[in-house]
């Protein structure tokens, strides 16, 4: 067969791929038959060497298990295959068509690669999408942009992706390389597949592995393991992650990242996936990751500014912005407390001694000490930083008794420390009272224990 004769008449850059395949079904060598003049002088261009036919593919292109089933599936199968996808490594685009070729050998295929590399992405290329898919895709975004409740949108986006790939698990996994954990963001199991959540194996040892999968994807988009012959390469190169997956159950996977302004920031997978449409997967996958990325990145923003506006920045406890929302719902009835309750004000004795003397930088310490010794004794209570010095807590289900044993806890604990004093006032809220005049009573008492504090330390007292 003359390939050169066959492929000179493209314009654009074009070779014959060779698919050796073996009697258990499975490929092999993957060779460059011929190419085309384009296709030899972008060879020159980019590898500044000459084109020289039947060598093996990796020589001149990245290596990529994707572009080998590729191959293998318009070479034997068939299947006519257009692509557009991205080279994260290269950070290049790459348009891709491959059209099947006859072969009078037994076990050597044949296909034709076209292809076509920019550094900017053509957006007309990456909405050319099936009818199946691009319905797929849009489902997923009108379900993300209408969402009131995003948890509960993504269950159910999980549950549809796991449904389009037929599998038995599948999730999307956040990944904090800060903290160094994982994070199970949804998702969704099979009935009967026998398949554990997520959650049962997000340890120290599973961050691990999924720090691996960066390494694993080299230049590819995407990890499809579609059957033994795969999970053998994944043993190759990711020993760590084979094992894994072998204990879970697993025997294929698809494993897609998941990116915003190139930074990977979680992934999505799919265990356990029906093989036959690993190519309208593939598609699928390919881009709804890409809006799956952005509203996760959105909603971690909104989370991130969340914080920012709930929290003192200095002491990590609630601000008074939140004190007061809190105190609000609490008088709508929007949030319900356990009779009694209790709350309190505590102050700290001595700041503005500490600033003057020592300077804010040990007056910005006194107050972390002081807030994380009210957070320690208050565990299971919400603390604000009312403003200045002053700390107001919420005690929920609280009686006297059990407050007066806090209040003893925070005094000894604060004794143990070099200059941490509270003034403390506390007030018991019962069924039926208002939370803001027993807020005004702890705030009288706290002045009073604070009037006594320097009644007592005279020779403390700083103005």
């Amino acid at each position: 067969m003359n390939f050169d004769e066959m492929i000179n008449g493209y314009s654009a850059k074009t070779c014959v791929m060779s698919v050796e395949r073996f009697p258990d079904g499975s490929y092999g060598n993957i060779r460059i038959a011929a190419g085309n003049r384009a296709h030899c002088e972008d060879m020159m261009n980019t590898m500044h060497r000459s084109f020289i036919p039947n060598s093996p593919y990796e020589e001149y292109f990245p290596e990529n298990k994707n572009f080998e089933d590729f191959c293998f599936r318009s070479a034997f199968m068939g299947q006519l295959l257009h692509s557009y996808v991205r080279l994260p490594q290269m950070g290049l685009w790459l348009n891709m068509f491959l059209l099947p070729l006859g072969s009078d050998e037994e076990n050597i295929g044949y296909c034709i690669y076209s292809y076509d590399v920019t550094p900017n992405v053509d957006l007309e290329q990456r909405a050319s999408l099936s009818a199946d898919t691009s319905s797929a895709v849009i489902k997923t975004c009108i379900k993300l942009r209408g969402t009131g409740d995003i948890h509960k949108t993504f269950n159910e986006v999980i549950e549809d992706i796991r449904q389009i790939c037929d599998s038995d698990h599948c999730c999307i996994l956040l990944l904090n390389k800060e903290e160094h954990n994982c994070v199970n963001f949804c998702e969704a199991i099979k009935y009967g597949s026998g398949m554990k959540p997520l959650d049962h194996y997000l340890d120290e040892k599973f961050f691990n592995i999924a720090s691996t999968w960066d390494d694993t994807l080299g230049d590819s988009t995407c990890i499809i393991i579609k059957d033994q012959h795969d999970m053998e390469w994944l043993r190759s190169i990711n020993p760590l992650w084979h094992e894994f997956l072998a204990q879970a159950g697993a025997k294929s996977i698809v494993l897609f990242p998941l990116k915003h302004n190139g930074c990977t920031i979680g992934y999505i997978w799919a265990i356990n996936f029906n093989i036959e449409n690993t190519v309208k997967i593939k598609e699928t996958l390919e881009l709804t990751t890409f809006f799956l990325a952005s509203e996760i990145a959105n909603y971690q923003l909104m989370q991130k500014l969340e914080i920012l506006s709930s929290v003192d920045m200095l002491t990590g406890v609630k601000n008074r912005n939140t004190m007061n929302n809190t105190v609000d719902e609490i008088v709508e009835g929007k949030r319900k407390m356990s009779y009694p309750y209790a709350v309190a004000f505590a102050d700290l004795n001595g700041l503005k001694r500490v600033n003057d003397e020592e300077g804010h930088i040990a007056g910005d310490q006194l107050l972390k000490n002081a807030a994380a010794i009210l957070r320690g004794v208050f565990y299971d209570s919400e603390v604000y930083r009312a403003g200045g010095d002053e700390f107001m807590l919420i005690a929920d289900g609280l009686d006297e008794a059990a407050m007066e044993a806090r209040v003893k806890q925070l005094t000894d604990q604060a004794a143990n420390t070099r200059n941490v004093h509270f003034a403390v006032g506390t007030c018991i809220v019962n069924e039926g009272d208002d939370i803001r005049s027993a807020m005004h009573i702890a705030d009288e008492r706290m002045y009073a224990d604070k009037n006594e504090y320097y009644k007592n330390h005279p020779e403390r007292k700083y103005r």
